[in-house]
């Protein structure tokens, strides 16, 4: 009997407009009603979740916001952290440091309210042939307010859950076995977009935060349904009694995956959440 649903978010329970669809939102409440615990997997800072978890009335109900890609769990009705697994103040210098070896590379940490970068004038990536302001979209997703730091390798003295890098899908292709070498025995380095390369301590996944908190909960990864559509979404979905891949996701998650559903854009979350409800 499956007791919880986890699912990622961006390309997954948010359709291409960053939404939550009226009918994905009615039948997650309806799970949530007859006892179900709902997981949102992301990762986006915990800031970025907590909207998303307001809108689904999950503080009502022990719902569960796993953030950075699985370095930080929380319980939405408590706010308490149930999980947290962040690098060194070394191992994130060590990183920051030879960032600046890559000109194109532009890095972004958070620290409690506020978004850190080398520029804040230089946002602008090329994505799909067009210009995207990628520090807008995290600063103002993440709900931070964004700041300049010349020197971050410098500027930091804190423990990060995660390292955020971003640049041209191109030129990270290019460069990103570069950008991973000296930490590839040591950390966590992941694509999670396209645009987007990360680094969390060594270990960290989303079945990893997910297996850390269920456990001493009382719950079994064989009574968790997860959705997800990309490659950071591959450890849940092994991690999960069933698992599902979106229309839209990569290749790979789809031949890994129990069954495929419809797109982000096609409510497909709620296609498998409604066959899951007992009728009435």
């Amino acid at each position: 009997m499956i007791k919880i649903i986890a699912m990622d978010m961006d390309g997954t329970l948010l359709n291409s407009q960053k939404k939550i669809s009226p009918k994905t939102k009615e039948a997650l409440m309806k799970a949530q009603e007859v006892g179900m615990i709902l997981i949102l997997a992301s990762g986006r800072p915990t800031s970025g979740l907590m909207e998303f978890a307001k809108e689904l009335k999950m503080e009502q109900y022990h719902g569960l916001l796993v953030s950075y890609n699985g370095s930080q769990v929380v319980d939405c009705m408590t706010k308490k952290v149930l999980f947290n697994q962040a690098m060194t103040v070394e191992e994130g210098k060590a990183v920051l440091e030879h960032m600046k070896k890559f000109e194109r590379v532009r890095p972004m940490i958070d620290h409690g309210k506020y978004m850190y970068v080398n520029n804040v004038y230089d946002q602008m990536i090329f994505l799909n042939g067009k210009e995207f302001n990628v520090m807008e979209y995290e600063s103002r997703g993440g709900k931070f307010c964004l700041c300049e730091e010349e020197d971050l390798a410098a500027f930091v003295d804190f423990p990060l859950n995660k390292i955020l890098t971003t640049s041209d899908p191109e030129y990270l292709q290019e460069h990103y076995k570069e950008m991973m070498e000296p930490f590839k025995d040591t950390l966590s380095c992941m694509f999670t977009g396209a645009f987007y390369f990360e680094f969390t301590a060594k270990g960290i996944d989303k079945a990893k935060a997910l297996d850390s908190v269920l456990t001493p909960l009382g719950y079994h990864r064989e009574e968790m349904i997860a959705f997800g559509d990309g490659h950071n979404d591959a450890s849940m979905l092994a991690y999960a009694g069933r698992s599902v891949a979106m229309a839209n996701a990569v290749d790979e998650l789809k031949e890994q995956a129990d069954e495929v559903t419809a797109s982000n854009d096609e409510d497909g979350i709620a296609v498998i959440v409604k066959r899951l409800l007992p009728e009435r």
